[in-house]
């Protein structure tokens, strides 16, 4: 199937939605997940069009898990997180909702399971300052 430009994850990319910026490069943007399964849950696409893992080149997928690990690191530090879940779904059979390449990071405690995919938004000053704490220690 073809990439469809008017995705939210596109919008976003081109400042028609607002997102609670993480970090930026020139080829990744990372920003706060709205529905987060976790506190610090953070999103890393590519900036340039790619529906999916089955069609994005070798270049995008390099630079998204480059910033990928980097977000990884910020998120245990900024959360005391004892571990990371990297998640990344491809077409409606495989869970994928948003068709712009996309991948999940979440961090992880032991003995806390990770919240349901409930469609409740979180509240915008609760993404505001997690994303402050993730900038801190990408910065630290």
């Amino acid at each position: 199937m073809a990439y469809d430009s008017s995705n939210v994850f596109a919008k976003i990319l081109r400042g028609e939605l607002p997102s609670e910026r993480v970090y930026e490069d020139a080829d990744t943007f990372a920003f706060m997940d709205i529905m987060p399964r976790c506190q610090g849950h953070t999103l890393i696409v590519p900036k340039t069009p790619a529906r999916n893992i089955l069609d994005a080149s070798p270049a995008q997928l390099t630079a998204c898990m480059k910033t990928v690990q980097k977000i990884s690191a910020a998120v245990m530090k900024a959360f005391n997180a004892q571990g990371v879940t990297l998640t990344q779904f491809n077409e409606p059979a495989g869970g994928q909702v948003v068709f712009h390449l996309h991948f999940h990071v979440l961090p992880r405690w032991e003995g806390v399971a990770l919240g349901p995919h409930t469609g409740k938004m979180e509240k915008p000053e609760v993404l505001a300052a997690n994303a402050e704490k993730i900038r801190k220690a990408l910065a630290g």
